[in-house]
């Protein structure tokens, strides 16, 4: 009789254990508690959000002031300590290596790639803000040079913020910066992408 329960018995010990994981999910839920899947989808979201929000401020920036301070006197803002001068920037952010536009085009593409491939696995939320300014910076820059003169690939970054003593920038380029040291202060302090951290 015994033989006979265990026989009959054993094939319900998956379900068994699939039935108390799912009253753990659901203990979890009940608690508030995100699962890995759930809290990494908000993540990738957060990236976007950030992404597309510093893409369109640096779009329609770029527009405002090819449409309004291209071919102008510049515009002061703090007297000669900050000014608006619209110039076409061919180089990397803030003016650096201008006879290699194509190549600064393939590393903006490469740079987009990678971020797609690192939110497949991203569970932290600061992480997706650095990102999210990443690509969006990234994202911003590499549409002035595919879509501007003089050519598909070729084209020229337009740079207006133009501060005392120092190279003349655009939104993008603030935005890829602050990722960028966002980034550099998440890895000081050990956090990774998928919000594990570690001690070296």
């Amino acid at each position: 009789m015994a033989e006979a329960e265990s026989i009959i018995g054993t094939p319900d010990i998956p379900d068994a254990e699939g039935t108390a994981g799912d009253e753990a999910a659901d203990r979890a839920d009940d608690r508030g508690e995100e699962t890995a899947p759930g809290r990494g989808k908000r993540r990738v979201m957060v990236l976007f959000v950030v992404a597309v929000f510093a893409y369109l401020i640096d779009l329609i920036s770029k527009m405002l002031v090819v449409a309004k301070l291209e071919h102008h006197a510049p515009v002061e803002i703090f007297g000669d300590w900050l000014q608006l001068s619209a110039i076409r920037n061919a180089g990397a952010a803030f003016g650096i290596g201008e006879a290699y536009t194509v190549i600064f085009t393939c590393i903006a593409a490469t740079v987009i790639v990678v971020i797609a491939r690192l939110a497949r696995k991203l569970y932290s939320l600061p992480w997706a803000i650095a990102l999210g300014l990443l690509l969006g910076g990234a994202l911003g820059n590499l549409t002035d040079r595919i879509f501007r003169a003089p050519g598909t690939f070729q084209g020229a970054v337009v740079d207006f913020i133009a501060p005392a003593h120092f190279a003349v920038f655009n939104l993008a380029d603030s935005a890829i910066c602050c990722g960028g040291v966002l980034i550099v202060i998440l890895s000081f302090k050990g956090l990774d992408p998928d919000g594990t951290v570690h001690k070296d």
